[in-house]
């Protein structure tokens, strides 16, 4: 039997490794959706895989880029996607998709909203739902991305949904967090919020076309002015402000200059090192996190008390913090 036609559980790790290192797309696939899964058995048999693929990971390009819905997210990296392609490059993007707390459903909807890349060979598009959690974010994405670039594609685009807070999760897992942004005066000033533009690498006024392109310029000038007032990240880099349209792929090329010019002297200060460093440490950090919720919530007496425990601090009964402690109690910690 053909190794793709058995479940995707069941596939040996040795075939999982050699298969996504020589690029084999359905078992990338797959093993992303070991990633997805929440069965502790397809966890586990993810992990092993990631442990052998690690030394073909960490040479790509992460590019993470965030914006409000209706900004030309989509068709920005579609544009700048089929750019890169045309130089040689192979592209994978990683769309955050939002879950919904209510239903539990996500749109999943990006890869049609790509129709150029997603119709190429070296592009690779895949949705991932955030299960509405950051955790969810941090933890599927981190690991989807070591997988794709073990497959080898060497710039990976992390899309986010531009609303909560998985921008701050994003931007500590790429090595350029670019934010789009369009144009219309002083009234967008006072909307941004202030800590997303303090962990921009770069700011793009999207939609600078047609009649809008003295708008856009205009915004640029005023956000420049606005970046005076944040913190720097350092004295090697100061965010830069560009004007951009996906649409007429207007901008892009001095776009993806200035990511490059960004990886070029972050390496030379050793900045891009430690930044990467600090990134895989997080990324422990926060595993270890999900793994302790998980470890507590499998816990058989804290699961079989747990309801009680949340409906006396609901009732205003028994303090939360009292509630912890006996939680932590139960738990033997």
């Amino acid at each position: 039997m053909a190794v793709i036609a058995l479940p995707a559980h069941k596939i040996p790790v040795a075939d999982y490794v050699s298969g996504i290192a020589n690029g084999d797309r359905a078992l990338l696939a797959r093993a992303i959706t070991l990633v997805e899964s929440s069965n502790p058995d397809h966890g586990r048999l993810a992990q092993q895989v990631l442990q052998e693929l690690l030394p073909k990971t960490g040479k790509a390009v992460r590019l993470g880029i965030t914006g409000v819905p209706g900004v030309g997210k989509s068709t920005t990296i579609d544009q700048l996607g089929m750019n890169l392609l045309a130089e040689g490059h192979q592209v994978a993007v990683l769309a955050i998709d939002p879950t919904s707390k209510r239903s539990g459903g996500s749109i999943l909807g990006d890869k049609t909203r790509m129709n150029s890349l997603a119709q190429e060979k070296n592009a690779f598009i895949r949705p991932s739902p955030s299960s509405g959690t950051l955790g969810g974010v941090t933890r599927r994405t981190r690991e989807t991305m070591a997988l794709v670039e073990a497959a080898g594609f060497d710039v990976v685009i992390v899309e986010t949904v531009g609303v909560g807070q998985s921008e701050v999760a994003v931007a500590d897992m790429v090595d350029f967090f670019l934010v789009l942004l369009l144009s219309g005066g002083g009234d967008d000033l006072q909307g941004i919020k202030k800590g997303i533009i303090e962990l921009a690498d770069m700011i793009a006024i999207n939609k600078a076309d047609g009649d809008n392109i003295k708008r856009a310029e205009s915004a640029a000038a005023e956000y420049k002015n606005a970046l005076q007032i944040f913190t720097p990240h350092g004295a090697t880099w100061f965010p830069p402000v560009l004007t951009v349209s996906g649409r007429d792929n207007r901008g892009l090329k001095e776009l993806w200059a200035k990511v490059l010019e960004h990886r070029e002297k972050m390496t030379a200060t050793g900045e891009f090192a430690a930044r990467r460093q600090s990134q895989a440490v997080s990324w422990m950090r926060d595993m270890l996190e999900d793994r302790l919720m998980g470890a507590l919530r499998a816990h058989p007496r804290v699961a079989a008390e747990l309801p009680n425990i949340e409906a006396s601090v609901r009732d205003g009964t028994l303090l939360p913090t009292l509630a912890v402690d006996r939680i932590m109690t139960m738990m033997g910690i």
